[in-house]
């Protein structure tokens, strides 16, 4: 599936709600992950991946490592609400290409 357009892509992301962090025990991510919400998979009180379906639409898996010592490797806060942030940004290489940030729980794509 193409991704939308990218001035279609920040429209929606601004009326849409944010998203929230689910944490889920074990050592792999679920088989169906949320249509909006990110997982952070934690397996013996450690944190290690972030799974979240990529929001252009596509409907590719995107798994951010959150381990220290791996690279690459993302950093995850959430504010006092559950939003959360990815750091650093989400750049897709191959499919749809996208590149966003996730930012107290918006997409912020980047041009």
């Amino acid at each position: 599936m193409k991704a939308a357009p990218l001035w279609w892509r920040s429209f929606t992301s601004r009326l849409t709600p944010r998203r929230s962090l689910r944490v889920l025990n074990g050592d792999t991510l679920p088989a169906t992950l949320p249509s909006r919400d990110l997982v952070l998979m934690r397996d013996d009180g450690d944190d290690w991946s972030v799974g979240f379906q990529c929001p252009c639409g596509c409907g590719q898996r995107l798994e951010m490592m959150v381990l220290k010592g791996v690279r690459p490797r993302w950093d995850i806060t959430t504010d006092n609400r559950g939003h959360p942030t990815l750091h650093p940004s989400v750049w897709l290489r191959a499919g749809c290409r996208s590149h966003f940030w996730v930012r107290r729980g918006k997409i912020v794509w980047c041009e």
